[in-house]
């Protein structure tokens, strides 16, 4: 059941976003679900590219589009005009927050730099989002998810020791993504106490590197990149999949001796293992990982993955089952928590799960995700623009 309805967070805040493809939406998403106003500004032909990335929604809408875009409000213009600049820099002036992962000077060019939106509008926050930053040999280069996944390392320390991989969300336009939404709140908040905007850059590629921090780290002090170990851990045993009676592995992660003990003493019956020097450490286990994953999957291969996650559970050691995206949709603590709701879209009422962030008071905003311009006349006549004149825009092919 919904919460009783307090003020959303970000109720009056402004956003224009100036956007596309997923990090940057995503950003502007966070905003939207926690009651800001988002005013997304997508191109005349054809809007943000990923409407077409794929079309496997019945009715042809793409689910990266889906994804990230409801609550939002869809102005369609023409930047290569200058009729669609000048709306646009109106849009900018009634806004609190102006987002952008356009190439890096491409908004500069067109007048919506950082430095000149701030000299106009002191309390402006801009939020400029790109794959390598403004400055450095990277500059221009082009960024996409999995470009940056490999170009920052991810993929070094993740797939089996003979294959790196990528991840299968795209992690990159995800952290870029989170990492400017909370620059927009902490300059949000920056501005109630001093009353200045700001201006904030956020790149994918900065975010997956501080994602990488700990295997920097280790590679510092051992000279050597940590080891791909699939689902397992290089400096933790047990972590890792086992096999069960009819061939649905469940995940096994011991964090501390204590957890070990309670594993083999408890789900596994092998109670001599808790304190045999070959095993008793973490340090001895991981020195001894074959023998260690041996002697697990011996014991589990014969219990059903309900007994054995009954006993892990019982015994406190953790434990997951592994799901597909159908094990996710049908998942028990989404629907006892009740995290699904829907959404309107062009296509009809889609499902969707509610945002992590969850107020006591007041539930995020699901709104409907947009037609292509599908506000742009309601925007225009709030900014002032009579019929007659969004009739010649829309004729000129300034507005869509």
């Amino acid at each position: 059941m919904a919460p009783s309805q307090g003020t959303p967070p970000l109720e009056g805040i402004t956003v224009v976003a100036l956007e596309q493809a997923v990090a940057a939406p995503f950003a502007s998403r966070q905003l939207a679900d926690l009651g800001a106003r988002v005013i997304k500004v997508e191109r005349v032909d054809g809007g943000d590219f990923a409407r077409a990335y794929d079309s496997l929604i019945s009715g042809g809408l793409g689910t990266h589009f889906a994804w990230l875009n409801r609550s939002k409000e869809s102005v369609a213009l023409d930047l290569k005009r200058e009729e669609g600049r000048a709306i646009l820099a109106e849009l900018v002036a009634t806004a609190d927050v102006f987002l952008q992962n356009l190439a890096p000077g491409a908004a500069a060019r067109l007048g919506f730099g950082a430095a000149e939106l701030r000299a106009r509008h002191p309390r402006l926050i801009v939020i400029d989002m790109s794959g390598y930053g403004s400055r450095g040999p990277y500059r221009d280069k082009r960024a996409y998810d999995m470009l940056v996944q490999a170009e920052a390392g991810l993929v070094s320390v993740t797939g089996t020791p003979e294959t790196p991989v990528k991840a299968g969300s795209p992690l990159a336009d995800i952290a870029a993504g989170m990492y400017a939404f909370s620059g927009a709140l902490a300059a949000l908040v920056r501005r109630g106490t001093t009353g200045e905007g700001a201006a904030v850059e956020v790149t994918m590629f900065d975010a997956v590197a501080e994602w990488m921090s700990q295997a920097m780290y280790a590679t510092r002090s051992t000279g050597k990149v940590p080891p791909r170990s699939a689902l397992g851990h290089p400096l933790i045993s047990p972590y890792d999949a086992y096999p069960t009676a009819y061939g649905e592995d469940v995940v096994i992660g011991v964090q501390n001796d204590r957890q070990w003990a309670a594993l083999v003493t408890r789900v596994l019956d092998r109670a001599f293992l808790a304190s045999d020097p070959e095993f008793a450490t973490n340090q001895a286990r991981v020195r001894n990982r074959a023998k260690v994953d041996t002697l697990i999957a011996e014991a589990t291969a014969g219990m059903t993955r309900g007994e054995l996650v009954r006993r892990l559970d019982e015994a406190g050691v953790p434990n997951a089952s592994i799901n597909d995206t159908h094990g996710l949709l049908a998942h028990p603590q989404l629907a006892e928590r009740d995290r699904w709701r829907e959404v309107g879209s062009p296509v009809g009422a889609l499902p969707a799960i509610l945002p992590p962030i969850t107020f006591a008071d007041a539930e995020a905003r699901m709104g409907p995700i947009p037609a292509l311009g599908e506000h742009t006349e309601a925007v225009l006549a709030e900014l002032g623009y009579d019929a007659g004149t969004i009739d010649g825009l829309r004729s000129s092919g300034a507005v869509a």
